[in-house]
């Protein structure tokens, strides 16, 4: 019975879910060997198996065939990068008013409540991680879009004018790649370089990890009564740590500032 929970999905068996249920295994039971128990006997011999009831790590099935080419290009980039040129890792977050679920302390019995708003607003946090130093820059807009990458973008070359060239790491999104994107490219002659990381690999990109530790810290379970409140929450956070470390076992340690 634990290799079918480990290994196989329903499915394989012809039942019509996408999870094992024990009501499941105790039909599958009958059906393959007549063998004849409850559902409470199976989670307790699931138990002494040791397999527990959790949620599952989302990972993504597919592979960017040129991941290491890629990444060997950025490698040198960042080793070789001059004084005069700074890098970023860049990507956006959503903020929803509607509370992400997380666990929290609760008493043995009691399900805690998660007020929620009902009505769900949304906006979107583009931001740039620093690769010396760690600080993070941000933008806040209403859609996920190219007009927001553009303000983005022309918030860096403003806050780092001190470097000749600024190189932004950034995934392939097609708004990365179009219309008022090529045209800042175009006006600011190379003071703005792009380079796309791996493709299904947001493990590449740093600043997913911060995302991370924001949602930990403020977006979930919180209880903004509006959208406006929930950003100046989320800004005031990162304002707070002023920096982060840049964090990527795919990349060689961040150089001195």
């Amino acid at each position: 019975m634990a290799g079918w929970v480990l290994g196989l999905a329903p499915r394989a068996f012809g039942f019509a879910r996408g999870r094992w249920c024990c009501a499941a295994l105790a039909l599958l039971l009958w059906r393959q060997y007549r063998v004849e128990v409850s559902r409470e006997t199976v989670r307790r011999w699931l138990r002494q198996a040791d397999i527990v009831w959790r949620r599952p790590r989302p990972v993504l099935a597919r592979a960017d065939p040129d991941r290491e080419a890629i990444l060997g290009r950025l490698r040198a980039l960042l080793r070789d990068l001059p004084d005069d040129e700074t890098a970023v890792f860049q990507d956006e977050a959503d903020l929803s008013l509607n509370p992400e679920v997380g666990c929290a302390w609760m008493a043995r019995g009691r399900q805690a409540e998660l007020p929620t708003p009902g009505d769900n607003e949304k906006c979107y946090l583009a931001g740039s991680l620093h690769w010396r130093t760690g600080a993070l820059f941000e933008t806040v807009g209403p859609k996920r879009d190219g007009a927001l990458f553009v303000r983005h973008l022309d918030e860096l070359r403003r806050r780092l004018r001190r470097y000749r060239v600024i190189h932004v790491l950034c995934d392939s999104a097609k708004f990365h790649k179009q219309g008022a994107v090529v045209q800042f490219l175009k006006e600011h002659g190379g003071r703005v370089v792009l380079h796309y990381l791996p493709r299904y690999a947001p493990e590449c990109n740093p600043v997913e990890r911060v995302w991370w530790r924001m949602r930990e810290a403020i977006t979930r379970n919180h209880r903004c009564q509006s959208l406006r409140e929930l950003v100046d929450q989320v800004l005031a956070w990162l304002t707070e740590r002023k920096s982060f470390r840049v964090q990527g076992s795919v990349y060689e340690p961040q150089q001195a500032a």
